[in-house]
């Protein structure tokens, strides 16, 4: 499959973030902790240049957590701050304040200096599709104050949230960039859902997913969806992909997605899995480790 999804709202979302960072003080980089390379956008970097910046492991629940350390320690090493965090379940948001501050606290300092008292930090919340920044700022504001969905696309514009006297974010659209070099990186964002399913080969995403998780974490699906190893015994002697779309056949037999004439519906399976993935019922998963 070839990966690659910048739709004109982008664009203009881009330019948006271009006008709007003269007025932020701190760039805050939400990345998905089982992939947090492939889920920066490098574009980010550029944008943010001369800002203070903060990256959150997002979604950290989802990802195994000694890698999550791993991470941190990768990210802290080339002079980011760094938290993990799980939006959705209000994990890890307390001490993220706390690094607010310490992320402006030069820029505090001047405004001490200068006899500007109060002002509160105003902070740009970036990231792709599909990462979490929405929801991010609804539990760290304590309320419903961004539009949140699982899916990409759902933030259409800018918007200003007061979370107190201290701290001001701006949600901001998620954004990829136009070209991807590698691949494996748009692979890795289809995964998680950072561009629309409706643009994929499901069956050939799932079979990719398969044949990562069978290296990485075996056995997984087998338990997951009681597979016998059996039933794939007349793939021995195939070739790999074979045998990933084999796989995908026994979910489909196994979570009975059956269409007229008794046959089974491996488009259904393969949204099923990657729907598993996704939420975190087939355990916590990292899919990209610190060099």
């Amino acid at each position: 499959m070839h990966f690659q999804w910048y739709p004109g709202h982008m664009t203009k979302a881009k330019r948006m973030m271009q006008e709007n960072i003269k007025l932020v003080d701190l760039v805050i980089e939400l990345v998905d902790a089982r992939i947090p390379l492939s889920s920066r956008n490098p574009d980010i970097d550029e944008l943010g240049r001369n800002k203070a910046r903060l990256i959150l492991l997002n979604k950290a629940d989802l990802a195994e957590e000694r890698w999550n350390d791993a991470w941190e320690e990768y990210f802290k090493s080339r002079g980011y701050l760094t938290a993990k965090v799980n939006s959705r379940r209000n994990s890890g948001l307390k001490p993220v304040h706390e690094v607010i501050r310490e992320a402006c606290k030069e820029k505090l300092e001047r405004d001490r200096k200068r006899g500007i008292l109060n002002r509160p930090v105003r902070a740009m919340v970036v990231g792709i599709p599909n990462v979490g920044k929405s929801t991010f700022i609804n539990s760290l504001a304590g309320k419903a104050c961004a539009k949140t969905g699982n899916k990409p696309g759902v933030t259409k514009g800018k918007q200003w949230i007061r979370l107190n006297k201290q701290v001001e974010l701006l949600d901001t659209p998620g954004i990829l960039w136009p070209k991807f070099e590698d691949q494996t990186v748009g692979l890795m964002m289809a995964f998680i859902g950072s561009m629309k399913d409706e643009l994929l080969n499901t069956e050939e995403l799932a079979a990719e997913l398969i044949r990562l998780l069978a290296v990485n974490y075996p056995k997984v699906l087998e338990e997951k969806y009681r597979i016998e190893a059996a039933a794939l015994d007349a793939g021995v002697n195939t070739d790999e992909e074979v045998k990933c779309y084999q796989m995908l056949e026994e979910i489909a037999r196994s979570r009975h997605c059956i269409v007229r004439g008794n046959e089974l519906d491996t488009e259904k399976a393969a949204l099923l899995l990657l729907d598993d993935f996704r939420s975190g019922r087939l355990g916590r998963m990292t899919l990209e480790y610190p060099q």
